[in-house]
């Protein structure tokens, strides 16, 4: 019996191989989870449900659109009947300067970040409230509590921040309802995202502001998620979980 058996459990932008949403999600699936892969590409969100195990389900959505969203979930309820877990994984960056970002660019990272863990929020907490229990994992970046990282612009940390103040405004109204909502700030992690964008001295610098001295791993980052969507954290709503081997303490 796993810490989340008999839990049903939705994870968005999940379909990544190498990235935080496919980790957590075959971190859940072995922890007793049955999971829902959301992602933008249908065939790679069942390509990645697949290689978890025959019960898990791969969604289409785009999660800055609201009907996709609550198209999702309904589906999902439908199926399941209960959903008590979301993890809002979703996420773009762009390495822009303040200057040269457009318009186009501060929607897109503010769309995909923020409007997406908002729309994706708004889907399930009706079904949440109604079972009166529910966890909500927002993963946000030390890019918000220090002001930009290694790639994303001030925009991307703007959305991220917009992330924590979203989380926790929901943790306090949600708390009555006996659902959680907690973020997670990961620092550098290994994953597509990162990978092949940096020259050794660029990485080398990077090393450099972290204690730990290396980068962080995307099932450290699950592990964080499982624990924060478990009922090992039921005490715990409104924190944001530093994953970040050092490089930001305060």
């Amino acid at each position: 019996m796993g810490i989340l058996s008999g839990k049903f459990a939705i994870i968005t932008g999940a379909a990544s191989k190498n990235g935080l949403g496919k980790a957590t999600a075959k971190l859940f699936a072995e922890h007793g989870a049955t999971v829902a892969i959301l992602d933008l590409n249908l065939d790679q969100a069942i390509e990645a449900a697949a290689d978890l195990g025959t019960q898990h389900i791969g969604l289409a959505c785009n999660v800055v659109k609201e009907e996709d969203c609550q198209i999702a979930v309904a589906t999902l309820l439908e199926k399941w009947e209960r959903i008590d877990i979301l993890v809002n994984n979703a996420g773009i960056t762009q390495p822009l300067k303040i200057m040269d970002i457009k318009g186009e660019n501060y929607d897109a990272v503010l769309d995909v970040n923020l409007r997406g863990t908002l729309l994706m929020s708004q889907a399930v907490i009706p079904a949440m409230r109604t079972q009166k229990t529910g966890s909500i994992v927002n993963i946000s970046s030390v890019s918000a509590q220090r002001g930009g990282g290694v790639f994303g612009g001030p925009h991307y940390s703007a959305a991220k921040a917009g992330v924590l103040g979203l989380t926790k405004a929901m943790a306090r109204e949600l708390a009555p309802s006996n659902i959680r909502s907690n973020a997670i700030c990961p620092g550098f992690i290994g994953t597509d995202i990162t990978a092949g964008k940096m020259d050794d001295a660029m990485y080398a610098k990077v090393m450099e502001g972290i204690p730990m001295a290396r980068a962080g791993k995307a099932e450290e980052v699950a592990g964080c998620c499982l624990f924060l969507a478990s009922d090992l954290s039921s005490y715990v709503t409104g924190s944001e979980v530093d994953v970040n081997g050092g490089s930001l303490i305060h």
